[in-house]
C-alpha cells in the first residue's frame, strides 16, 4: 500500500488513504486481546488473513457483511437476516473485550431505533457484563463524549442513554444523570412519561445537538447547578455550556413568570439582532423544557425582539444622555413599549405579534 502511494490513516491499524481521492482503504485484520481497556489489542494483518476472518472480529452482525468484486454478498454471520428483522446482535463473546463497543451499540440504537431496531436479548446480557467490568471505567471522557455527541444528532438520541441505563452502564459513567432519569426499566419498553420526555420534545423541535443536550441535562442542573463542572466532566464544548447558562439565568430571573422586565432582560441578553442563532437555540430548548409556559411566552418573546429592534440608542442621544444614564433610559423606553404591546395583545386576544 505504501509503495503504491497510499498514506497511513492510523499508526496502529492497517488503514490507508488513497493518494488522490483520500478515500479510506482497510486491509483485512484480526485482533487479539492483550491487556485491559479499549486499546489492549494486538493487530494481525497479512496475506493469510481472509475477508471472512476480518468480518468475524467485528462487533455487530449488521456490520459484518461485504461485497466481492462481482457484487456478491459475503455474509458469514447472517447479518442480512438481522438487518431485515431489526436486531442489533453481537457476533461473539469477544464483544465484551472492547468497552467502546457498548457505546457504539448504544449509538446504533439511537441511529436505527426509528426503523424498529432493538438490542437482542443475548447482546443485552453481554452489555450488563460490560457495564459491571473495570474496563468500562478505562474509557476516556473524550471517547465517551464523542459517541454521546454523535448520538445527540441522531433521529432518536434518547435511545443512546436508554441502552446505557438499562444495562447499568449509565449508573457507573454518569450516576447523577442515571438518578435524575429515574430507575431503569430493565430490558422492557419504558413509558413515554419517563425522564426522556424533554429530550424527545427537543428532538421534534431542533436538530441542534446542544439544544437536545440542554433538554436532557438542564433538569439535572436546575437554576443553581454548576454548569462548568458538568461540561468539564463531559468534555462538552462552549455552545453546550452557553445554552445551559442562558437557561439558568432566565429561570432565576423570573422569565417563566412572564414579567415584562425579566422577558426583556432575557431576550436582550441573547443578543437576537447580532446572534439570532442564540435566541433560536434558547427558544427551542425552552419549548422542550417548559412546553406549557412557552405557549404563552413564545409570542411575547417576538414582541421583546421587536422592542429591541425598534428602539435604538441613537434616538436618545439627542437628549444629551451618555454612558450608564443612556443605557438605563434606553432600557426603560424599550420596557414601556413592550408593556404597551403586551397590553394591546391581551386586549385584542392576540396569540402572537
Amino acid at each position: 500500500m505504501l509503495a503504491a502511494g497510499f498514506r497511513r490513516a492510523d499508526s496502529e491499524f492497517p488503514v490507508f488513504l488513497h493518494p488522490d481521492s483520500g478515500e479510506e482503504f482497510a486491509l483485512a485484520r484480526t485482533e487479539t486481546k492483550t491487556g485491559a481497556g479499549y486499546k489492549g489489542f494486538a493487530v494481525q494483518v497479512g496475506p493469510d488473513v481472509t475477508l471472512e476472518a476480518d468480518l468475524r472480529r467485528r462487533d455487530l452482525t449488521i456490520n459484518a457483511m461485504a461485497l466481492d468484486q462481482q457484487g456478491r454478498l459475503i455474509d458469514p454471520l447472517h447479518g442480512r437476516d438481522d438487518l431485515e428483522n431489526g436486531r442489533l446482535r453481537h457476533i461473539s463473546d469477544a464483544f465484551i473485550e472492547d468497552p467502546v463497543r457498548l457505546l457504539r451499540l448504544a449509538r446504533f440504537a439511537a441511529k436505527l431505533g426509528c426503523w424498529g431496531f432493538r438490542v437482542a436479548h443475548s447482546t443485552h446480557r453481554l452489555l450488563q457484563q460490560m457495564a459491571a467490568s473495570d474496563d468500562l471505567l478505562s474509557l476516556k471522557p473524550e471517547r465517551i463524549w464523542r459517541e454521546m455527541e454523535k448520538s445527540l444528532a441522531e433521529l432518536q438520541p434518547w435511545r443512546f442513554f436508554e441502552v446505557l441505563q438499562r444495562c447499568g452502564a449509565l449508573q457507573r459513567l454518569l450516576p447523577e444523570l442515571d438518578t435524575a432519569l429515574g430507575s431503569s426499566a430493565g430490558h422492557a419498553k419504558q413509558s413515554e412519561t419517563d425522564g426522556f420526555a424533554a429530550l424527545k420534545r427537543a428532538t421534534g423541535i431542533s436538530t441542534e445537538s446542544h439544544v437536545r443536550f440542554a433538554a436532557l441535562f438542564y433538569p439535572l442542573l436546575g437554576p443553581g447547578g454548576d454548569v462548568q463542572a458538568l461540561v468539564r466532566q463531559l468534555r462538552a464544548g462552549r455552545a453546550y455550556a452557553d445554552l445551559l447558562r442562558q437557561l439558568q439565568q432566565a429561570d432565576r430571573g423570573g422569565f417563566l413568570a412572564a414579567a415584562p422586565e425579566a422577558l426583556l432582560d432575557t431576550v436582550s441578553g441573547l443578543k437576537p439582532q447580532q446572534q439570532p442563532h442564540r435566541l433560536a437555540g434558547f427558544v427551542a430548548a425552552a419549548k422542550a423544557l417548559w412546553p406549557g409556559p412557552m405557549q404563552r411566552l413564545a409570542p411575547q418573546i417576538e414582541l421583546a425582539c421587536r422592542a429591541l429592534a425598534e428602539v435604538d440608542a441613537r434616538q436618545l442621544q439627542a437628549t444629551g444622555l451618555q454612558g450608564a444614564e443612556l443605557g438605563q433610559a434606553l432600557r426603560q423606553w424599550r420596557l414601556q413599549r413592550l408593556e404597551q404591546w403586551l397590553r394591546d395583545a391581551d386586549l385584542n386576544g392576540e396569540e402572537s405579534c
